[in-house]
């Protein structure tokens, strides 16, 4: 039997725009690199999950974003690690999203994000929510 390991807590945001979806595609070198997801990332220990977003939406993709509530939660194990996603409503409140983290940015119908190769816990998402 194997020890449990301990989820790392993943914040996600979810950016509608005129009925399009905004999606990062992951740096090449990245754990699940150059496939897509929701932006986001890790806590910082002692840091809220609206405030990881917050920051990590400034770091990658240097916009300020309005962060709303949890549209839903996924645990999902990858062969190296467990995660727990919170995937946030969020709005831009003020710039324009840029590739400073990420390796590209898109913006997709829903019906169109079946074509995207996301990373296994957004994959869930997009599953549970769109298709």
């Amino acid at each position: 039997m194997s020890a449990a390991r301990q989820p790392l807590i993943v914040v996600a945001a979810v950016v509608e725009r005129g009925g399009r979806i905004m999606l990062c595609q992951r740096r090449a070198e990245a754990h699940n690199g150059l496939k897509w997801e929701f932006p986001g990332g890790k806590l910082e220990p002692g840091e809220s999950p609206e405030a990881a977003l917050a920051r990590e939406l400034r770091e990658e993709l240097d916009i300020v974003a309005d962060v709303g509530c949890v549209r839903d939660a996924v645990y999902y194990r990858y062969p190296d690690r467990d995660v727990l996603v919170l995937f946030y409503a969020c709005a831009i409140a003020s710039g324009e999203p840029r590739t400073v983290d990420c390796n590209a940015v898109a913006w997709a119908l829903p019906e169109e994000l079946a074509g995207y190769d996301f990373a296994g816990a957004d994959a869930a998402f997009v599953k549970r929510n769109y298709i």
